[in-house]
């Protein structure tokens, strides 16, 4: 839904990270260069932001 402002696992901060991320994974950069990049470098905050499903557009139309 709402990409996490913090790590569940370790509490860093990641979520000013996600829309980067986003913009430049659409560009067709590879996901390990993005996040090592943007110092996204422990494996759990990796996992928050790659596993991230962007469902709020589509959520909200049931509002």
């Amino acid at each position: 839904m709402i990409i996490p402002v913090r790590c569940f696992t370790c509490g860093k901060v990641i979520g000013d990270t996600y829309e980067t991320y986003a913009q430049r994974i659409e560009m067709g950069e590879e996901p390990k260069d993005i996040l090592d990049t943007l110092g996204v470098n422990r494996y759990c905050c990796r996992k928050t932001i790659i596993a991230h499903a962007d469902l709020i557009d589509e959520v909200m139309s049931y509002g």
